[in-house]
């Protein structure tokens, strides 16, 4: 059995088909100065060609993916028209002296380490984007064409080094029942794909091309992450009852998805949706989510060589709560620093940069940044349901002083005749346990609360839960983050506030019903989880949720506590067996 990282859940069974892409040998020689011109004509057209390839893959992506997957497509045409790209590479040809294919290499390979050094994990997965539009030109300069992605039969399981989004796009897909891959993970273009076309993938095995045989039976369980090659009987038989299992769960679920979240006993639960771009609101319909529980603002800043205007932010951010017609849009303000940096913006090397000038602090310090991305935001409040919070927010006078820059861009903003929510609701995220113990205190100056889970348990626990040698460590049921947790919601509730948790644990069933039961009011999550948290939102009381919390919370370890759920929920499952 080989473990690798779920891309799209599902269980597939079916035949191995290896694929690799054929190999490109690049010419580094110098070339006579008299072929330059030659090479520059390869080169542009090259470049046409790559640009009609991917229009035309783009297209037919279109009619198998949704409309924002598809876009994946505009993205790699923007790059091929972006005229510092082919400028940088014309310029490499003519001062060097060297081939089309040469030059391509050296600047595609300049832009990936770029981006390999980069600590956000979603700015390290467009590397492949990156390979994708620089193979595919340099397969158009040596004139090689790829193997036909086509040519398989019923129930293939493709394994790949790794597969680009082209590669996966142009597949066949009624042929292809899974995806296994050496490389890659869940943010992944591969990975956004596959959960599409809604077709099992399994990535970063490590190397499974290299333990696999065409033809070989494999069993992929993409819902815990496992490949089993050449399963024995019984092997085959629980995978055959466990996909069938798998997929009447999918559809039950789909029922589930526009029915609200309310309790056996009637009390509801908002169940909301973490997204990055403005492309991720047509996931959150799909899926019945209510609203939009953390909006990362990062990916307007990300990617580009300067600040983005308050225009392009106004634009963004009234896309969004228009689409969601009236249903709640809580947008972050700048959370950078740490593992995100801006290359245009000059962020200071830190010996702990978790730690340091990051979010809030970095906002209050660049005012000039802050007011524009607020203004932004109360501009947008007039066309929906806006609310704003502000990131690691670690007393009370952190959230003052950013409400005073507030006060000051509405001030503008009235000068200038300019329409806003003058009502927007302003919140804060709790991911420091200062901010948690000292609840009770700023309950009073906000009107909600939103705890992110994931940066809470690293500071309260003192865990890097990237570091392999201590991840271990990092433990949501740990009974200091219950306590922090619940001491957040009582003191909110003191005041009549709500309370969110937008980490990654509002989507974890038995979290699920240890919040419900704390009183919490709404959870945010990845879009594809939501109709499962309303499954169990509307599978318990509030009275027995409530039981359940404060039970585990008087338990001593997260074990204990795992445990514990654990037992509820195996009990639950033979009654209804």
């Amino acid at each position: 059995m080989y473990k690798g990282t779920v891309g799209s859940a599902g269980i597939a069974i079916g035949k191995a088909y290896l694929y690799s892409k054929p190999e490109l040998v690049i010419d580094e020689n110098v070339i006579p100065e008299n072929m330059v011109s030659m090479e520059i004509d390869k080169l542009k057209h090259a470049f046409e060609v790559t640009h009609n390839q991917i229009k035309e893959i783009r297209d037919k992506a279109s009619d198998k993916l949704s409309e924002d997957d598809a876009k994946i497509f505009e993205a790699h045409l923007m790059i091929l028209d972006d005229p510092a790209f082919i400028e940088e590479i014309l310029n490499i040809i003519k001062k060097e002296s060297i081939s089309a294919s040469n030059a391509v290499k050296k600047v595609t390979d300049s832009y990936i380490n770029i981006f390999l050094q980069m600590e956000n994990e979603y700015m390290k997965e467009r590397v492949a984007d990156i390979k994708d539009i620089g193979n595919r030109i340099l397969e158009n300069i040596l004139n090689i064409k790829s193997d036909s992605m086509n040519n398989f039969s019923s129930n293939t399981i493709i394994v790949a080094h790794d597969l680009t989004p082209s590669d996966t796009a142009s597949l066949s897909t009624s042929m292809i029942c899974g995806f296994v891959t050496d490389v890659g993970g869940e943010t992944s273009h591969m990975a956004i794909v596959a959960r599409s076309l809604e077709i099992p993938a399994v990535l970063g095995v490590g190397n499974i091309t290299g333990k696999v045989r065409d033809g070989d039976v494999i069993i992929l369980d993409a819902v815990e992450g496992n490949v089993i090659v050449d399963p024995t009987e019984d092997q085959l038989e629980f995978y055959r009852s466990k996909k069938e299992k798998f997929d009447k769960m999918k559809q039950e679920l789909k029922k589930l998805k526009d029915l609200p979240a309310i309790t056996k006993d009637g009390r509801q639960i908002e169940v909301s949706a973490n997204i990055g771009t403005p492309e991720e609101i047509n996931k959150v319909i799909e899926y019945g989510g209510e609203g939009v529980g953390l909006f990362r603002t990062e990916f307007l800043y990300m990617n580009r060589d300067k600040l983005p205007n308050e225009e392009e932010q106004f634009l963004a951010y009234k896309s969004i709560a228009e689409k969601l017609c009236g249903k709640p849009v809580i947008i972050r303000t700048l959370d950078i620093g740490g593992d995100k940096k801006l290359p245009y913006l000059e962020l200071p090397e830190e010996m702990n940069p978790f730690l340091g000038w990051r979010a809030i602090r970095i906002s209050l310090s660049r005012h000039d940044i802050f007011k524009t991305q607020l203004r932004a935001i109360l501009r947008a409040s007039a066309f929906g349901n806006v609310l704003m919070m502000y990131p690691m927010i670690s007393d009370i006078s952190e959230l003052r002083e950013a409400n005073k820059v507030l006060e000051e861009a509405k001030l503008e903003l009235k000068k200038e005749g300019t329409l806003y929510n003058e009502k927007m609701k302003v919140g804060i995220m709790v991911e420091i346990p200062s901010a948690a113990l000292t609840a009770d205190i700023i309950s009073k100056e906000v009107d909600f609360f939103s705890i992110g889970t994931n940066d809470l348990c690293q500071y309260t626990l003192a865990v890097d839960r990237m570091n392999e040698r201590v991840s271990k460590l990092y433990k949501p049921f740990h009974p200091a983050i219950l306590r922090l947790i619940k001491k957040v919601i009582e003191s909110s509730n003191a005041y009549g506030k709500f309370t969110g948790i937008c980490g990654e644990i509002a989507s974890d069933p038995m979290m699920i019903i240890i919040l419900v039961g704390l009183g919490l009011d709404e959870l945010s999550m990845n879009p594809a989880s939501i109709p499962m948290a309303k499954k169990v939102i509307r599978s318990i009381t509030y009275e027995r949720a409530r039981k359940i919390a404060e039970h585990a919370i008087e338990l001593s370890t997260a074990e204990e506590i795992v445990e514990y759920l654990n037992k509820i929920l195996e009990k639950r499952n033979e009654s209804r067996d």
